[in-house]
């Protein structure tokens, strides 16, 4: 199996508010959003990943095909001059799910961005609680802060990547 995380180009944008679609249709179990008038969920943030600094979108690709997406953002700069991450949305389709693809996703990312991370979770998405403590823990050997969201909705884990 081989999995490439690549960035998503403006001219890929479609492609990826279709996968942001199946994302928040997978997450409407956890939040109580709604469709609108035209069947979509809708993504607010998604222009903002090509005209504000500081905002990473990534495909996911197993063996060349699509399997996911995940959305970065920086929060700032810390006292030791460390670029804050915040791990927005992350989104690994059902079928390569239990595979090691969001494992070697995350851990990607981690190493390609380097400086503290902070990777939250909704109280009520258990599954997405278990999977950032095994990957963060495994990433860190258990070497993270673990804490809530700033608006208390969940747990939060912080940590530094490696540089």
């Amino acid at each position: 199996m081989n999995i490439i995380v690549q960035t998503v180009h403006y001219d890929q944008k479609s492609i990826l508010r279709n996968l942001v679609e199946l994302y928040k249709y997978d997450f409407s179990e956890y939040e109580a959003d709604d469709v609108n008038e035209q069947g979509l969920y809708e993504y607010q943030y998604l222009d903002h990943y090509w005209t504000e600094d500081g905002r990473f979108a990534f495909f996911v690709r197993v063996d060349e095909k699509l399997a996911g997406f995940a959305l970065v953002r920086t929060l700032g700069m810390n006292e030791q001059n460390q670029t804050i991450y915040s791990m927005a949305e992350f989104f690994i389709m059902k079928k390569y799910r239990r595979m090691g693809v969001g494992d070697h996703t995350a851990v990607h990312l981690f190493n390609l961005l380097p400086g503290v991370w902070k990777v939250g979770q909704l109280e009520s998405n258990e599954p997405s609680q278990i999977f950032w403590k095994k990957v963060i823990g495994a990433y860190t050997n258990n070497g993270y802060e673990q804490g809530r969201r700033e608006d208390h909705e969940g747990p939060l884990q912080t940590f530094v990547s490696k540089p």
